[in-house]
């Protein structure tokens, strides 16, 4: 499975943000995320496609740290993530506290939840083509934000595919009132195609990192005793208002 734990940036000095988060995750009908306690809200996948597109999706306004456990763990049908317990779950807290201690780049990590070194390796090359394809989502301006997210809603997929095309784009031309040229320039320089194109690599990373997690003998046990996530939710209480 993979755990995403996202916490929410410089929350002493901002509105609670996490009601908003939930609503926009509500775009995702079949898949549950909450609030897991403070700032942070918590969600268990598993489609790596939905992993990266929830990423950028909380990377793009800039204020949130995002962590991603990968591997194994326990979580009964209908549960709420909070009642999960394994091996990608801790894996998910080493993410966010790696994700915020990343000064200066996107902050965004991936952390198997295994001790192996090929898992480890391919969590690593995941994280390094989200961090770059999350530069691209969080360098847009908001006027190429309005045409790439007018283009991706005239497609009817969430794809990248097709935005070059010429009725497409004359389309969202005279929906945003804006000439033809002007959605061509916003498409070249927001890195539109670049992102769609790089995604696949990133979920099949991430695909493969969980083949081998799963595969691997030396699985992460954090929790021996069988404890669910009463050791994890202490942890988020000291973090609780941290930027």
């Amino acid at each position: 499975m993979y755990v995403l734990t996202i916490d929410q940036r410089d929350s002493t000095n901002d509105v609670d943000r996490v009601p908003e988060f939930l609503g926009d995750l509500g775009a995702y009908p079949d898949v549950r995320f909450e609030r897991s306690v403070g700032d942070e809200v918590q969600g268990v996948l598993q489609d790596p496609a939905l992993v990266v597109d929830i990423a950028l999706r909380a990377l793009r306004s800039g204020r949130w740290y995002v962590g991603i456990g990968v591997g194994p763990g326990t979580l009964a049908p209908d549960a709420s993530p909070r009642e999960g317990s394994g091996a990608a779950f801790v894996a998910a807290r080493r993410a966010v506290e790696r994700a915020k201690s990343a000064a200066g780049h996107v902050p965004v990590a991936v952390i198997a939840g295994s001790r192996e070194r090929e898992s480890a390796a391919a969590c690593a090359n995941a994280e390094a083509v989200l961090r770059l394809v999350g530069r691209l989502v969080q360098d847009r301006t908001e006027a190429q934000w309005r045409v790439v997210d007018a283009l991706r809603a005239k497609s009817g997929a969430a794809t990248g595919q097709g935005t070059g095309r010429h009725g497409l784009q004359k389309l969202v031309a005279q929906e945003l009132g804006i000439s033809e040229q002007s959605v061509s320039r916003s498409v070249l320089r927001s890195g539109w195609q670049e992102e769609w194109a790089a995604r696949p690599a990133v979920e099949m990373l991430l695909a493969t990192a969980h083949r081998l997690t799963l595969e691997s003998p030396g699985s992460e046990d954090p929790d021996p005793a069988g404890n669910r996530n009463h050791h994890q939710d202490q942890g988020r209480d000291e973090n609780v208002g941290e930027a």
